[in-house]
């Protein structure tokens, strides 16, 4: 599988934790639908499945428990209009002399009492911190909602650059700075996303739906935008992994201080602890609640699902000796078969593995799978 950066269209807008490589998601979606069709990612995190869907003409929904993740998704699939796109130029030109530090603070006082800046202090910090509030104030200065959101989210993509596991944390002016590089560089990808939308609607003579939702997979049967469409003719997803540690809704601050800045900048408030993200914590003994979870969403699925459907997953395991049987255990209770594609395997198993470079969360190696791998599974319902 490839191994190159995440680039392209608008895949470059956030880097959400243990995300998939776009090129996988073409792959996938060329190899099992056609135009027109619905493609489903139930765990859709920054929404690659979304953005890669739609740009080939396919219909997609996606489902997020985390409003981090459903906020970039939003922003990645929401093209924006040519007045949209002015309005954003003409602040970037307006916005730089109200960025000097020597200004009266603005400061986020309900986000701060909630402590939405928690470890966002110190010498080093502060002007981060005065600049990010800021542009903020700025930001609200526009009418366009979605002009307001791509703005949020090429900030959201600064500060992560700057914050997020960094050992020496840039000046307020190199944040600056960074943050106008950003918005040229979005604003390319979101052009290209249309382009790409709006090519298929000529061509292929289909106009995509995309629709974004803060809800679990256990209530996506429900939901109104599903029952719109015929059943899906791929889901396409990476849920959470067995007992491997990754935070979904916090960046980690000169070392491992965690800070919830993220939902400050975008707006949402998030009060949940990791385990939330990621059906239950790593340490619980034999994961038990995970795969309760797990046999829980596969079963949502299964009812969503039809015989044409193709349930694509990549997915790693802390341990796989036992959490991989253990894991398709689920899949078979939840009345999914796996099957086998030979010609894509590179694996004495007959299944696709991916080594995941510099992944520090993951075990040590096991046998002749390691720790460190991904794996592709292929389901459909048992016939």
């Amino acid at each position: 599988m490839n191994q190159e950066p995440v680039q392209g269209l608008t895949h470059t807008f956030y880097r959400y934790p243990a995300r998939f490589s776009p090129i996988f998601a073409n792959a996938m979606i060329q190899a099992f639908t056609k135009p027109g069709d619905l493609v489903i990612d139930p765990f859709m995190g920054g929404g690659t499945t979304l953005v890669e869907s739609a740009a080939m003409g396919r219909s997609a929904i996606g489902t997020d428990i985390n409003s981090l993740a459903v906020f970039v998704a939003k922003v990645k699939t929401t093209p924006l209009t040519n007045d949209e796109i002015q309005s954003i130029k003409d602040w970037t030109k307006a916005v730089p002399d109200k960025l000097n530090l020597h200004r009266p603070p603005i400061r986020a006082t309900e986000w701060i009492e909630q402590g939405y800046q928690k470890n966002l202090t110190g010498r080093r910090l502060w002007p981060i911190r005065k600049t990010l509030e800021f542009i903020l104030y700025e930001i609200d200065t526009l009418t366009s909602q979605n002009a307001r959101d791509f703005l949020k989210c090429t900030l959201l993509r600064t500060a992560q650059w700057a914050l997020d596991c960094r050992s020496i944390i840039p000046s307020a002016k190199e944040f600056r700075y960074q943050f106008f590089v950003f918005i040229k560089e979005m604003l390319d990808g979101i052009i290209a996303y249309s382009k790409a939308v709006e090519s298929q609607c000529q061509y292929n003579n289909v106009t995509p739906k995309i629709h974004c939702l803060q809800k679990s997979v256990h209530d996506l049967k429900n939901a109104v935008e599903i029952k719109e469409h015929d059943a899906p003719a791929l889901i396409l997803t990476s849920p959470p992994y067995p007992g491997v540690h990754v935070l979904y809704n916090r960046w980690q601050i000169q070392g491992r201080k965690e800070t919830p800045v993220p939902y400050w900048i975008i707006g949402s408030a998030d009060s949940k602890s990791e385990s939330y993200y990621s059906l239950g914590s790593r340490k619980q003994p034999g994961l038990i609640r995970y795969y309760e979870e797990l046999l829980s969403a596969f079963k949502s699925l299964a009812a969503i699902s039809s015989s044409n459907t193709i349930l694509v997953q990549m997915v790693a395991f802390s341990n796989p000796d036992w959490q991989m049987e253990k894991y398709l255990a689920c899949l078979n209770e939840a009345g999914f078969e796996e099957i086998f594609f030979p010609y894509m395997a590179i694996s004495s198993d007959n299944r696709l593995w991916r080594v995941i470079p510099n992944r520090k969360w993951y075990a040590a190696q096991h046998a002749n799978i390691k720790s460190n791998q991904e794996v592709v599974l292929f389901h459909r319902l048992a016939r």
